[in-house]
């Protein structure tokens, strides 16, 4: 069993919109919105002939959904190189794929309000299944252009290494 140690001095659940994504040893720059991490097992029903009229349940295979990343377009190739490992359109006949090294661990922290690190998770052997490089264009709009990459991954688990954080207090020197 896991132990997580509790910081009961915090009441309110960590935001959303303080994360970032590493691979490779390094952050993705720009990485605006990271799907939800879901998983779902299969529920496999069976019954003996001597039961009454009700089923058993148990579990079954146990599926990862895909997870996308968002960020606006840049100058910055991550995302497109790594595309181009699973599909590289002119890298020639029989050399479309690198099956060395299209899947890649990739960690996902998440932040408190103040920028202390508070949770992460490692997602394992992930491998671009959709690329964006370009969203719809539109001379009458006024947005970011945003790509995105579909992972596809083989599961996920909790850095159980990352410790909740002590946050920081602040005194008014006026009350001293």
């Amino acid at each position: 069993m896991t132990q997580f140690t509790v910081n009961a001095q915090r009441f309110d659940p960590y935001k959303n919109f303080k994360f970032r994504v590493k691979w490779d040893g390094r952050y993705v720059a720009g990485v605006s919105k990271v799907g939800g991490l879901k998983r779902t097992t299969e529920v496999v029903k069976h019954r003996e002939g001597g039961d009454p009229s009700s089923s058993r349940k148990s579990p079954g295979r146990t599926e990862y959904e895909a997870i996308t990343l968002e960020r606006g377009v840049t100058h910055d190739v991550a995302f497109e190189q790594w595309t181009n490992k699973v599909w590289d359109f002119g890298a020639g006949l029989g050399a479309e794929v690198s099956l060395k090294d299209f899947r890649k661990d990739i960690i996902i922290e998440v932040y408190n309000e103040a920028g202390q690190l508070a949770l992460a998770y490692k997602v394992y052997r992930c491998w671009v299944s959709e690329y964006q490089a370009l969203p719809d264009l539109d001379a009458n709009a006024n947005a970011i252009a945003i790509q995105h990459i579909k992972l596809e991954n083989e599961g996920w688990q909790r850095d159980v290494e990352v410790a909740e954080p002590s946050e920081p207090t602040f005194t008014d020197p006026a009350v001293g």
